[in-house]
């Protein structure tokens, strides 16, 4: 049985996901498309409204028509049903770019999956008659067929009629898809001057601004123009004055040249004899520097071997250095690794000489107490020799010797207490000792982390450096960034971590409350300018959440943990990490778990999950249920390879606390014992000295006997108990010299190893020298070498000057003999004719002569020296240069005039409409914030009066009362903020809107429950007055208890397997029947 899927609305039926029949005019009825709306809602329609919205095969649509209303039309439905693709049917519709709504680059993408062809029609309101447009994408081609009014056309004539209309899918004031929502807080104050311009401005107004910087460019060209024509032209006409008097002087040069030419005609046969000889001395010169080059280029070849021989051996003493470096580096290593033994040796030895001092002490103590015992032993001997009798004090002497046993016990436990309390020191302060070396090692690890942290993100490190000089600001903990809380518990994981949670977050700080993050990021990012990242963690704990699977279930597929398993971190931080990444739900596995990752993508469904070196992401396709999975290469671990338990250095400084805490009790109670002791002492004397008084009355020759019996029994336990020191101190020793065995080949082993360190350096540095006498030489040799091919160019370009000489006076040889014989007018095979040999007779035979001839008359020309024809000419093309360049100027002058007139003129009629236009925006987007006890204001930036091109709008606002305003902009507010922002911005637009309708798709999404509320009131309220332009407001869901008007039409979008098929939809036979249901529901 055929399951039917489908897509509709109310209440007008939307789509249908059911295949297209093959023959549609027997099983799909035809529709009839109005050309205009109803007469009773004509009226309503703004001129280019949306009257109607067909589609075929287009995205997830079979067959769809929505009739929209003229005010607010409000589409709602769950994600995936098909909302969007009513926006982007509009946008292509009406000749949009695929590229408007960021969705795919090519129109064919837009087509059903499985259709070749695609099809959508608009139907626009127009007073004289409604504009139906319809455009047909053919997907092999990627191609569209236009047609209007059913009439085949083309795409210009179609974007020509929108733009009549004012209609502008490319400008996001008008048309905001929901993949372009994020870009409105991210257009330029100057685009977005223009968007408001071409959406609610006059139509002049976006041409006056385009004018104006035209004009403005125009003019600047101009000026420059002007500028560097008035620059030549004053160069020009100075240049000129410079040259006239020259012009006046040539023309009297030139009647005494005319007389020296006919004293030269004999005198180019006289100069040519002179320079051929000239010439042969030339060549001969050129020869012997020929010579000398062909030597010198002889002697280099043997400098350059020897220089390659000497570049090889400097790469083997380099390689030999390099390696030596090798060897020494390894040797300082293993004299290190020695150093290290003989210390833990040292402390060893240490720890058996305090050992044996120890029991020398208890061994001292015994003695004492023996001695005394023997003291008292005497002088009850001494007493009992001179005693006499006395019955009748028996009792209290009695008593004596009862307090005096009791004193003595207590005094003999105080002393045990007080070497027990000596013992218990001595163990806490080498306890204490290895906990401060513990703790050391791990502030060296976290330094580490932190050194990281510098190094990549140094504003982060420099706000971590802050939080904690300033904790007493924040009421709650405030966590340092992530990646410094986190510590691994296996290094090797760490790259799945890093990988799961991006770069942004390992470097946020945890906020347990929103006004403490408040605080910190207006110090920090506002006042000292830090980019720094902040994230608060969850109310509720997800810390110790369970994962949905047990781990055990897992097992089977290779997984071995969670990623929550796989370090530590305090409980804020992983409420927010399990929270937002989820990480008591991703498992991570083996190379077993790749091996088998279809099936366990079918049969765990889980969404992400790791293996070995591989990160996979599973997703569930909304329209066709299939299973999409893809993987990525896991990138190497940067930050969570240092690993620091946090948790262990805070139980060990508990620790240490603990330990002088017991320290200080060891070192009262021994203060109190001591105290004691010389009590006990005290006493115990009071008490002999009164037993003493008693006995010397009274006979106790008995009683003395048996104390005295008593006492050497005491003396006696006491000398059995004794400690051999010299066998402790025996052992001791013996323990002590094999250490020092062990110690002396250590340093044996020590000293050998520094000596081989030393004889490595030797060996380096003598190979180090020899590298410096080999570049010694090389750089000598290439001294020489430099300094003889300096010789050789020197030579050289000496040899190429006479050879040029050489060939210059060949050519003067053969011009002088040419122009002898043109002035005798001779052939090249004729002889000198008989009367210029008589004329040549009566002349100088030589240069001088002729030379002194004409001096003269040279004399004469030689004030006019450095004057050519050219001056002349040069002269008087100036002349005309400048004519023209005047004229040019004059020309460029009068239309730059024009130019600033024009601009002055335009701009009276830009600005102050313009001024205006912004000030009604900001006087509406002001009220909306105010209604919504926050704040915000519009107005029209302008950074240089003259640059049009970088006017701009700018928008400022603040959602609470202890901030100041700051510009929109895509990363100072939060998502919410900026969606408010950009709807408020489109709301005041709504009333001042020329543009015949106006899309927001999905704005909705990124606001919380109260700025929800108070936008849809004002969308409301704004788009369902009278004259307001349409509106389409798309949203997959609402608060409950919303206000609605009756100007509203609500579009509901449905998806799923029962929907009815679209020509089994009769919407006047469904309203008979509810109201029958309606008639007869309160007779039941």
């Amino acid at each position: 049985m055929a399951t039917s899927s489908g897509k509709t609305s109310t209440p007008t039926p939307l789509a249908s996901k059911r295949p297209l029949p093959k023959d549609p005019s027997s099983e799909v009825p035809s529709k009839k498309k109005s050309s205009a709306p109803p007469l009773s809602l004509s009226g309503h329609f703004v001129e280019g409204s949306i009257v109607r919205i067909a589609m075929e095969n287009f995205l997830t649509y079979d067959i769809c028509e929505v009739c929209p209303g003229p005010h607010l039309n409000m589409i709602i439905g769950a994600n995936g049903t098909g909302k969007s693709s009513i926006v982007c049917a509009i946008c292509l519709g009406l000749a949009g770019k695929p590229a408007f709504m960021g969705r795919a680059d090519k129109v064919g993408f837009f087509v059903k999956r499985g259709c070749s062809k695609g099809m959508v029609e608009i139907e626009l309101f127009r007073s004289s008659g409604n504009l139906v447009i319809t455009r047909e994408i053919d997907v092999a081609k990627n191609q569209s067929f236009w047609f209007i009014n059913k009439k085949s056309t083309t795409q210009k004539v179609v974007e020509e009629q929108v733009a009549a209309l004012n209609i502008q899918v490319g400008n996001l004031c008008q048309f905001l898809p929901q993949d372009k929502v994020g870009e409105f807080a991210k257009l330029s104050k100057i685009e977005l001057l223009e968007a408001t311009e071409k959406s609610i401005g006059p139509p002049e107004m976006h041409r006056y601004h385009c004018e104006l910087k035209n004009f403005r460019e125009k003019e600047k060209q101009l000026e420059t123009s002007c500028k560097e024509k008035t620059e030549y032209l004053e160069k020009m006409v100075q240049r000129n004055e410079r040259y006239k008097q020259d012009v006046e002087r040539f023309y009297e040069r030139k009647r005494h040249l005319d007389l020296i030419e006919m004293l030269e005609a004999k005198r180019p046969w006289v100069e040519y004899e002179n320079v051929r000889q000239e010439y042969e001395e030339v060549k001969l010169a050129r020869d012997r520097v020929k010579d000398e080059v062909r030597k010198l280029k002889d002697g280099q070849i043997p400098i350059t071997r020897r220089i390659e021989e000497i570049e090889m051996q400097r790469h083997n003493l380099e390689a030999q250095i390099k390696a030596k470096a090798t060897d020494i580096k390894e040797t300082s290593q293993k004299c290190k690794q020695k150093q290290d033994v003989i210390e833990r040796k040292d402390k060893h030895i240490e720890e058996l000489q305090q050992a044996l001092i120890v029991k020398q002490n208890a061994e001292l103590d015994r003695q004492r107490r023996i001695s005394n015992t023997r003291k008292m032993i005497e002088d009850l001997q001494n007493e009992l020799r001179t005693t006499e009798n006395c019955v009748n004090l028996q009792p209290q002497i009695d008593d004596i010797t009862n307090d005096l046993r009791r004193v003595q016990d207590e005094k003999e436990s105080c002393e045990s207490e007080i070497i027990d309390k000596l013992k218990e020191r001595e163990t806490l302060e080498k306890e204490k000792k290895s906990v401060n070396d513990q703790i050391v090692q791990f502030d060296n690890l976290m330094n580490q982390k932190e050194d990281k942290l510098r190094q990549r993100y140094r504003d982060t490190y420099d706000a971590v450096l802050w939080l904690r000089n300033n904790r007493d600001k924040f009421k709650q903990r405030v966590y340092e960034p992530i990646m410094l809380t986190i510590n691994m518990k296996d290094n090797k994981n760490a790259k799945y971590v890093e990988n799961h949670i991006p770069p942004n977050d390992l470097r946020a700080f945890v906020f347990e409350s929103q006004e403490d993050m408040e605080v910190f990021l207006k110090e920090v990012r506002d006042n000292k300018k830090l980019r720094v990242n902040a994230v608060i963690a969850p109310r509720s704990s997800y810390a110790d959440r369970a994962p949905s699977r047990s781990l055990n279930e897992l097992k089977q597929y290779g997984f071995f943990s969670y990623l929550r398993e796989l370090f530590d971190a305090p409980a804020p931080v992983m409420s927010y990490l399990c929270s937002q990444y989820h990480i008591h739900e991703v498992p991570v596995g083996t190379e077993r778990t790749r091996e088998r990752i279809e099936r366990v993508i079918q049969e765990t469904r889980l969404k992400q999950m790791y293996t070995a070196e591989e990160k996979y992401v599973v997703k569930t396709s909304f329209y066709s249920n299939k299973v999409i999975s893809s993987n990525t290469s896991l990138k190497v671990a940067q930050f969570l390879t240092v690993t620091v338990d946090l948790e262990q250095r805070r139980h060990l400084e508990e620790h240490l606390k603990e330990i002088n805490r017991k320290l200080q009790a060891v070192e009262s109670g021994l203060i109190a014992l001591r105290e004691k002791n010389k009590h006990l002492e005290h006493k115990d004397n009071e008490l002999r000295q009164r037993k003493k008084e008693l006995l010397e009355r009274k006979n106790k020759k008995r009683q003395l006997e048996q104390k005295i019996s008593s006492k050497l029994g005491s003396l006696k336990l006491m000398e059995q108990d004794t400690c051999n020191l010299e066998e402790e101190e025996r052992k001791a020793n013996t323990k002590i010299k094999e250490i020092n065995v062990q110690k002396a080949k250590l340093v044996t082993e020590l000293t050998n190893l520094i000596k081989i360190c030393t004889s490595l350096h030797i060996q380096k540095v003598d190979l180090i020298l020899q590298n410096t006498t080999v570049i010694s030489e090389k750089n000598k040799l290439e001294s020489d070498y430099m300094a003889a091919s300096s010789q050789l160019r020197v030579k050289e370009q000496h040899f190429i000057e006479l050879d040029e000489n050489r060939q210059r006076l060949l050519q003067k040889c053969k011009e002088l003999m040419r122009r002898a014989r043109q002035v005798c007018n001779l052939g090249a095979e004729q002889t000198v004719p008989q009367e210029y040999q008589t004329a040549f007779q009566d002349l100088p035979n030589t240069l001088d002569e002729i030379d002194a001839l004409l001096t003269e008359e040279r004399s004469r020309a030689s004030c006019f020296t450095g004057l050519n024809p050219t001056v002349v000419e040069e002269y008087t093309k100036r002349e005309e240069e400048i004519e023209q360049l005047t004229e040019e100027l004059k020309i460029k002058k009068v239309e730059l005039d024009k130019y600033r007139e024009s601009i002055s003129q335009v701009k009276e009629r830009w600005l102050n409409p313009l001024k205006e236009l912004v000030e009604k925006i900001n006087e509406k987007f002001s009220n909306f914030f105010s209604s919504m006890q926050c704040a915000g204001e519009v107005d029209l930036h302008i950074e240089n009066e003259e640059d049009y091109d970088k006017y701009g709008i700018r928008i400022r606002v603040k959602f609470r009362s202890s901030t100041q305003l700051h510009e929109l902009t895509p990363h100072h507010q939060s998502g919410g903020e900026r969606s408010v922002s950009t709807m408020l911005y489109l709301m005041a637009l709504q009333e001042l809107n020329r543009c015949p309708f106006r899309v927001v798709d999905e704005i909705n999404q990124g606001m919380d429950p109260i700025n929800e509320r108070r936008v849809f009131e004002m969308v409301v309220n704004t788009a369902c007055k009278e004259n307001t332009s349409q509106y389409f407001f798309i949203t997959p869901k609402l608060l409950q208890n919303l206000p609605y008007s009756e100007k509203m039409t609500v579009l509901f979008v449905y998806n799923g397997p029962h929907m009815l098929e679209p020509n089994r939809w009769n919407l006047k036979a469904f309203q008979r029947r509810r109201r029958r249901i309606t008639f007869t529901q309160p007779s039941q």
